[in-house]
């Protein structure tokens, strides 16, 4: 079955700088396809490539089995959602959301009944006559994203459109954005430096990186089985603790920490023979911290105490040199008599860890 929308092997050059290096990526009809990445990986260049806004320096983009790199980006019929709300502001609510549909002819009365669909759906009913000056930032938004889908676009993008508003509303608006995807089943590709927003959204994500996507998954999978050191520090938190590699087989390894402890079959990432040094990656969530010392466990000193919540962050340092951050749920029996400077010992599921190699 040929892909919905296929990026294959794009790249974009501006002078000697590479700004993509050949992408490629499928995506299903009907999927939220989310690019993840820090600033200047790559993620808004081939979000414009889609979008008409800018030419690949080589590669193509498919859309149900036809190339589009040749259409304008006005005619291509794609939606777009920007940070910047980019309403009309001397136009009502109403006429912003009517108007790609004015510009496509239709008729004045299928124009009346999309804009009161439309409407309904982002639940904005009754603000039609409102100018976007008369309006909050996230009700701004819901606008753009009711212009964005009144023709029914096939494929919606979105870059960053919610980070100007702040965590609450962020937070209200991502639900919205979850609920509308589900009830009009458009396909989104969606960009955020985000993670904690890629994992609220997506059906999988993209981890953008110098230019390359390094991993696509759910997020279950990029959390769980993290390919690239990259991807295992930019989707949740992480720790990474130096050890030496006492054996290899099949991608997996045996490590040594301090204290003679051993922790055997971790999958191991990139190439690594014995006696070199790697780093087990563990996550702080996934650490067990007690004031008894254990044979099975590493000594470590509690730098710093923070309240999150519904859990607390441990700052803790192994030796002389190596941090590690451990999360304990509030009110936990380990946290008895811990302070700064008390004496620990961690121990970890080794089912939640990895190797990568230096």
């Amino acid at each position: 079955m040929t892909p919905f929308l296929e990026i294959r092997n794009i790249r974009k050059e501006y002078g000697p700088v590479v700004a993509v290096h050949d992408v490629t990526l499928n995506v299903g009809r009907g999927e939220f396809m989310t690019f993840l990445g820090p600033s200047g990986s790559g993620k808004s260049t081939t979000l414009y490539i889609l979008a008409g806004f800018d030419q690949p320096t080589r590669g193509d983009i498919q859309l149900e089995g036809k190339t589009i790199l040749d259409t304008p980006s006005h005619q291509r019929n794609i939606g777009m959602v920007f940070q910047r709300y980019t309403l009309f502001p001397h136009l009502s609510v109403g006429e912003n959301v009517a108007f790609p549909l004015k510009v496509r002819g239709w008729s004045k009365a299928d124009i009346t009944e999309r804009v009161r669909k439309m409407l309904s759906l982002v639940r904005l009913e009754g603000f039609e006559d409102r100018k976007p000056a008369q309006m909050s930032g996230g009700q701004q938004q819901r606008v753009a994203l009711a212009r964005a889908l009144a023709y029914d676009p096939p494929v919606l993008l979105m870059d960053e459109p919610l980070s100007a508003l702040d965590k609450k509303l962020r937070e209200e608006i991502q639900y919205e954005i979850r609920r509308i995807h589900q009830q009009t089943e458009v396909t989104i590709l969606y960009v955020t430096h985000d993670q904690e927003e890629a994992l609220r959204l997506s059906d999988r994500i993209s981890v953008f990186s110098k230019g390359v996507i390094d991993q696509i998954g759910t997020g279950e999978e990029l959390y769980s089985n993290p390919s690239t050191r990259f991807v295992a520090e930019f989707i949740g938190d992480s720790d990474f603790i130096p050890c030496q590699v006492l054996a290899t087989r099949n991608g997996r390894a045996d490590v040594a920490l301090g204290n003679d402890l051993t922790v055997l079959d971790i999958p191991l990432h990139g190439k690594a023979e014995a006696k070199a040094n790697v780093e087990l990656m563990l996550r702080p969530e996934r650490i067990s911290l007690s004031t008894k010392a254990g044979d099975r466990a590493l000594a470590a000193k509690v730098e710093d105490i923070t309240f999150l919540g519904n859990n607390i962050h441990v700052a803790a340092r192994i030796g002389d040199r190596t941090p590690v951050s451990v999360r304990v749920p509030f009110g936990h029996e380990a946290l008895s008599g811990v302070e700064r400077g008390t004496p620990v010992w961690l121990s970890f599921d080794a089912d939640a860890a990895h190797v990568f190699s230096a």
